[in-house]
């Protein structure tokens, strides 16, 4: 249960930061989103109900792609990331799936340097 709570405390640090920065406190969709956007590198007005999907998709790609889970095949002609799955999801139950997408969502914080030290 000790690793269950660190994880928690992290993920309360980086809602804390992103409370701050954006006004809102966010949930792991919405966290999702954001990266998204972080990869892409293009911000917009306006979405799609399908881009806003696929910035989703992109984003869970590339946070399993340090566990090896994912590779980024390249993009296509409009500068959309797409990847390649190279091993299965582990087979988890819904609040473990939480779980090991927070983390890996803080792990990408972390190396990305924008969560910092504290998360």
């Amino acid at each position: 249960m000790q690793m269950n709570d660190d994880l928690q405390v992290r993920w309360w640090k980086l809602e804390e930061q992103l409370m701050e920065r954006f006004g809102k406190k966010p949930d792991v969709e919405t966290v999702l989103f954001l990266i998204g956007i972080q990869e892409l590198g293009s911000i917009r007005k306006k979405f799609s109900k399908e881009q806003k999907q696929d910035l989703m998709h992109i984003a869970i790609c590339t946070v399993l792609t340090p566990s090896g889970y994912y590779e980024l095949g390249g993009l296509d002609a409009d500068g959309w990331p797409h990847f390649r799955q190279l091993k299965p999801m582990p087979a988890l139950m819904p609040h473990e799936q939480e779980a090991f997408l927070k983390d890996h969502i803080l792990l990408y914080f972390q190396s990305h340097e924008l969560g910092g030290s504290e998360i």
